[in-house]
């Protein structure tokens, strides 16, 4: 199945790897570790058991699924991922007569199993360094709007050459903020379907309460299942397909864990921003978080006034909701940790020191010392229209139907041209993905929610400052304030939902056909007003590809010049991507008198207890705790069941459902969680106070087993014990 392109030259700059915790580290790098003290540390594997480019490895297991990551846990394709993972499945084929959310969900057999809607399955199957065929054509001389252009031609030439088949999947990633591109190639498994979830009070035990938070009680896992058609081959759902057959499947060990021990990670890690300079977090602290907080209250608030006491209506939006909330705490996190950390002063001070580094050294200040000042006067032209930027975002994301429109608008245009020339996201393959993703939309969009959340946007917009005002909206508004603005946001999107076609989904897919002449002609107000709103984004877009293509300039010269002042090895930011990551089980101080241990139980889980969401624990676990009915999961050390565990792996959002393997390889515990002080990890990593928060494998087994009655799950997996 894989083919992984070796590297001949990983740079200078990670010629060498030291061995430090920190770190989210490519697959191909590995056998560049220091194996005797890893294995001096705990680990009983090689590199090659890990990644192996010629044979089954680890990493065969690991797949890209749902936003987070899975792990093949059996040979008919089954996969262990997080509850919250599984979520929008969940909620999909969740009714008032039939919840699945809150009461949970077993398929006894293969034949009980249901689709699970949208889902995707992405097995990397092929890596290589591309570095040379992205920057062809590339000169030092070149402005900052043409570089910007050949780079994204040339990958995108290299995604298209890459995707020789339906199911194959590309991407291109740089690494190092540039000094490297990689090629992604990706098997994509199209069926996916729900096998096990555990109820909504022990797989979301906590809720938003305690997202982030430690100590902590979730039983955030569920069981999945990747169906191919009968030649093996990845397929949309049909009743033909059979389960996929994993070249590698991991072993789950009840064995138990202890503190210190040590744990790896696999999975696809989202994004990290370690190198980022003091310009780049001003804008994060100060404008894109605080805007995102904003945008997630305004958005659960509308969700949850619509829903009121309507069980179908809490359900329809749950998932949503459910993504808000998250997104909202982990901003809110990252703002307070910013702020408390005082990492914008000292990145600052960073900064000025690496500035009087470089005057020592003329040959180096040559080289370097313009590179600062340049991204300086870039982000100072990014700040005169980034509230736009956004504003323009939350309008066209706020409906749904407003989003077709403005793709169906836009590819009329990019039709005509050849798929090399057109803009991102428009290849023959993308739009056929765009088309199947409407049909979809036709059992999950919500007519009520699209209308409010546009005219919500459509007003707040209009709070933009002078020189960043939206045209289009303010012809909307007319300049109005307070209630009036408001009627008149609402008068025009009911207006225009009355008229347009795209409420018809059917009517809609037909205008794939129609070139813009004939989309012109329509008249069609939601489409008048999908242009208008892209006139104004594609201008703003012409001056972010310069800061883009600028960044592309910059951002290598910079790293390696601090390469040449600090001399340590670096390791790339997260990036999507599949990465390992290695600690050791461990609790955390976080502030003066006041420590946390590494492990909660069973008996916290029924402590927290209140009868009432989110901590309403089933009878049914009360009782089999009361009555210590543990099987063989409880720790003979707690003489309990362990729920949850710390440990200080290096991870960001991405790897939830990333299974953490003991040194043997076999699956102790999933990733669900980071805690609330490791937040503003994704900008640095405190070793003493970053920690990962994952779900015990024996209180995995032991829900399914005790709770869940899944006696068809647990036959399919191999069990250490």
């Amino acid at each position: 199945m894989k083919r992984f392109l070796p590297v001949l030259v990983f740079l200078l700059l990670l010629s060498s790897i030291s061995l430090a915790d920190e770190g989210m580290w490519m697959l191909d790098g590995l056998k560049k570790m220091d194996w005797k003290t890893l294995k001096e540390k705990g680990i009983e594997l090689n590199a090659k058991d890990i990644y192996n480019p010629k044979g089954s490895d680890i990493s065969d297991a690991v797949v890209q699924l749902g936003g987070g990551t899975g792990t093949f846990v059996s040979p008919k394709g089954l996969i262990l991922t997080n509850h919250h993972v599984a979520y929008g499945a969940i909620q999909r084929q969740s009714s008032a007569e039939q919840d699945f959310i809150n009461n949970g969900f077993l398929a006894k057999t293969t034949r009980d199993e249901i689709p699970a809607k949208g889902y995707q399955a992405r097995l990397c199957v092929e890596m290589k360094d591309v570095t040379k065929k992205i920057l062809k054509g590339v000169s030092q001389d070149m402005s900052y709007g043409e570089r910007y252009e050949i780079l994204e031609k040339n990958k995108r030439e290299l995604r298209e050459a890459a995707e020789t088949e339906d199911f194959i999947q590309a991407s291109v990633q740089e690494m190092l903020s540039g000094t490297q591109y990689y090629l992604f190639k990706y098997f994509v498994i199209k069926d996916i379907r729900l096998v096990y979830a555990p109820p909504r009070s022990v797989g979301e035990y906590g809720g938003d309460i305690d997202n982030w938070m430690w100590p902590r009680h979730t039983g955030d896992f569920s069981f999945m299942r990747a169906y191919v058609d009968r030649n093996g081959k990845p397929a949309e759902f049909s009743e033909d397909n059979i389960p996929y057959k994993p070249e590698k499947y991991l072993k789950i060990s009840i064995n138990g864990i202890k503190e210190n021990d040590f744990t790896m990670v696999i999975g696809y890690p989202g994004n990290t921003m370690r190198y980022r300079t003091s310009y780049s977090i001003n804008l994060w602290e100060h404008s894109s978080y605080p805007r995102t907080i904003d945008f997630c209250k305004t958005n659960i608030t509308a969700l949850e006034e619509l829903a009121g006491e309507d069980r179908d209506l809490q359900i329809k939006y749950a998932s949503r909701i459910k993504g808000l909330n998250n997104v909202l705490k982990n901003n809110q996190g990252m703002v307070e940790g910013l702020k408390k950390s005082r990492l914008l002063e000292r990145k600052r001070n960073q900064e000025k020191k690496f500035k009087a580094f470089l005057k020592k050294k003329s040959k180096l200040q040559k080289k370097y010392g313009n590179v600062l000042p340049e991204i300086e006067k870039i982000y100072a032209d990014l700040n005169t229209y980034h509230e736009k930027q956004n504003f323009l975002g939350y309008v066209m994301g706020s409906s749904q139907l407003l989003g077709n429109a403005n793709y169906i608008y836009r590819w009329s245009i990019e039709r005509k041209k050849k798929q090399a020339d057109r803009e991102p996201g428009f290849s023959d393959k993308n739009v056929s993905r765009v088309k199947k993703n409407i049909i979809q939309q036709k059992d999950l969009i919500d007519i009520p929610a699209d209308k409010k959340l546009l005219a919500i946007w459509i007003e707040k917009a209009g709070d933009l400052p002078e020189g960043q005002k939206i045209e289009a909206v303010e012809k909307i508004i007319q300049g109005k304030t307070g209630k009036e603005r408001k009627m008149l946001a609402q008068a025009f999107v009911e207006e225009v939902f009355s008229k347009t076609i795209f409420t018809d989904f059917d009517a809609s897919l037909d205008l794939f056909k129609n070139s813009k002449e004939e989309i012109d002609r329509m008249n069609d107000p939601l489409i008048k007003f999908a242009a208008e709103l892209q006139k104004e984004s594609e201008q703003i877009q012409d001056k972010y590809d310069i800061f883009v293509g600028a960044v592309y300039k910059l951002r290598p010269p910079l790293i390696r010049g601090m390469y040449e002042w600090k001399k340590s090895s670096l390791y790339p930011d997260a990036n999507g991507t599949i990465r390992f990551t290695y600690g050791f089980v461990k609790g955390y101080s976080p502030r003066d008198a006041v420590k946390y241990g590494w492990v909660t139980t069973l008996k916290g889980v029924v402590d927290k207890n209140t009868g009432e969401e989110p901590f309403d624990n089933p009878d049914e676990l009360t009782r089999l705790y009361q009555e210590k009915d543990f099987g063989k999961y409880a720790d003979k050390n707690l003489n309990d069941v362990p729920v949850n565990f710390l440990h200080d792996t290096d991870i960001t959002g991405g790897n939830s459902g990333s299974s953490v393997l003991n040194g043997k390889g076999e699956i102790i515990g999933l990733v669900f969680d980071g805690n609330y002080e490791s937040m503003t990890s994704d900008f640095q990593f405190d070793p003493a106070l970053t920690r990962t928060i994952s779900v015990d494998s024996r209180y995995i087994i032991f829900i399914t087993e005790k709770l869940g009655k899944a006696d068809n799950v647990l036959k399919e997996l191999e069990i250490v014990q």
